[in-house]
C-alpha cells in the first residue's frame, strides 16, 4: 500500500524538482499528515474551481495512517504543470489510476501503486468513467461548455485497455453523465444541462458487443448519477428543472428497462455498501437563501429511508460534496468543499456514524478511489 511513498522518496525529488521546474512552475511539495482515516488506502481527487487549473490528487496510506496532500506533481516531476482543470471522476482499475479532467478535456492514466503518469487521452468535455473486461468507457459532452439550446448530443468513448487508445465512440443523449455496466449493457444518464430549460430526461442503453444504443428509457429531467445495487436494480438521480419539477431518485428494472419505483429524495451524491445506500442531499431553498442538507441511509431491498442522518454525532459539514464507503471496513467518508475557493476537508466516520476525525484536502474535494491489493 505504501509503494507510492517509497517511490517518491527513491526519486530524489529535491533534485528532480529543481531540474524540471523553476520560477512560477515550482512544484508545491506534498504534505504528509498523520491521521486515522480508516483501514483502506485510497486516492482523493480535488476538483479545483472552474478555470483555476487546480485539480490535485491526495493519497491516504492505511498502512502508515498518513494522509498525503497534492502528490501528483511530486510523483511526476517531468510533467509540465499540474493535473489540469476540473477533475470530475477518479477510478482504480487494471492496476491503473484513472482521472477524468473535465475542463482540460483529458483522461489522465497513472500507475495505481505510484501515481506516476502513463499516458493521457483527449476526450472533449469528459465526465465519468467505468470499466468492463478489457475496455474503459467515458462519457463526453462532445461540445464546448456553455448553455446553448442547440447544444449537440454527447457520446461514450471506448478505450482499449491493452493499447490505451480510443477505439470507438457511441452517440447518446444530450450532456451524458454517469454510466454503469449491467448484463453486458451500458446504461448512461443524460442531463441535457446545456439545453436548459429543455433538459434531457433519458437513460441510453448501449449493447456493448455492437456498441450501439438499443434502447432509451424515459425517466425524468436532468439526470445525473446512476448506481447498480446488488439485486441488479439501477438507482438514478434527477436534479429536476430547478422550478416546477423537484429533484427525485428513481429505480430502474434492467430486465424490463422501465422505472419501477421512485423516492422523494434529492440525492446529490451516493455510495452503495451491501444493501445500504448512503446518500447526501443539498438543495437550495430560495425562500431562506440557504441549502437544506440531509444525510440519508436507504435499504435497497425495501427502498425505504432507514435514517435521515447517518452521521450520528454533532459533526459540522459546511458543503458536502462527495461520499464514499470503504468496501472492506465500512468507514464512511464525506468531503466538505467549504467555500469552493479555499482547501476543503475530508471527514471519516465509523460504520455507526461517529466521527473519526477530519483532514485538510485540496480545493473542492470530491471523488475517492479505494486501492485494494496493491503491492
Amino acid at each position: 500500500m505504501n509503494r507510492i511513498i517509497r517511490t517518491m522518496t527513491s526519486l530524489g525529488l529535491g533534485l528532480l524538482i529543481t531540474a524540471c521546474h523553476s520560477g512560477d512552475d515550482d512544484i508545491v511539495p506534498s504534505q504528509g499528515i498523520p491521521t486515522d482515516m480508516g483501514g483502506t488506502s485510497f486516492y482523493l481527487l480535488n476538483e479545483g474551481n472552474w478555470g483555476s487549473n487546480k485539480s490535485t490528487i491526495d493519497y491516504y496510506d492505511a498502512s502508515t495512517q498518513t494522509y498525503h496532500r497534492n502528490i501528483y506533481a511530486e510523483a511526476n516531476p517531468g510533467m509540465a504543470g499540474e493535473l489540469g482543470d476540473m477533475g470530475n471522476d477518479l477510478q482504480v482499475y487494471d492496476g491503473k489510476l484513472w482521472a477524468v479532467i473535465n475542463n482540460s478535456h483529458l483522461v489522465e492514466v497513472m500507475d495505481a501503486a505510484t501515481a506516476q503518469h502513463i499516458t493521457q487521452l483527449t476526450i472533449p468535455n469528459c465526465r465519468y468513467i467505468t470499466f468492463h473486461g478489457r475496455h474503459a468507457y467515458v462519457t463526453s459532452y462532445a461540445g464546448p461548455a456553455g448553455v446553448d439550446p442547440n447544444a449537440q448530443r454527447g457520446y461514450v468513448a471506448r478505450i482499449d485497455l491493452d493499447l490505451l487508445t480510443i477505439t470507438d465512440t457511441c452517440l447518446v443523449g444530450y450532456q451524458p453523465e454517469q454510466l454503469v455496466i449491467c448484463d453486458d449493457h451500458l446504461y448512461v444518464t443524460n442531463s441535457g444541462g446545456y439545453r436548459a430549460p429543455d433538459y434531457d430526461h433519458t437513460v441510453s442503453v448501449i449493447d456493448l458487443e455492437r456498441f450501439s444504443v438499443v434502447d432509451t428509457i424515459d425517466v425524468a429531467p436532468n439526470l445525473h448519477l446512476i448506481e447498480q445495487d446488488r439485486h441488479g436494480f439501477l438507482w438514478v438521480t434527477s436534479r429536476g428543472d430547478y422550478g416546477a419539477i423537484s429533484p427525485r431518485t428513481y429505480v430502474i428494472d434492467p430486465l424490463t428497462r422501465t422505472v419501477c419505483d421512485s423516492l422523494e429524495l434529492a440525492i446529490s451524491g451516493m455510495a452503495l455498501a451491501g444493501d445500504s445506500l448512503y446518500a447526501y442531499s443539498s438543495v437550495w431553498d430560495y425562500a431562506t437563501g440557504e441549502s437544506i442538507v440531509g444525510y440519508h441511509l436507504i435499504d435497497t431491498r425495501t427502498r425505504e429511508v432507514v435514517s435521515n442522518s447517518f452521521i450520528t454525532d454533532a459533526t459540522d459539514i459546511r458543503t458536502p460534496y462527495g461520499i464514499a464507503v470503504s468496501p472492506t471496513t465500512r468507514e464512511i467518508y464525506v468531503t466538505d468543499a467549504g467555500d469552493y475557493i479555499n482547501p476543503g476537508y475530508l471527514h471519516c466516520f465509523t460504520p455507526e456514524g461517529n466521527s473519526k476525525g477530519k483532514v485538510r484536502t485540496g480545493d473542492i474535494p470530491a471523488h475517492i478511489a479505494f486501492v485494494l491489493d496493491q503491492k
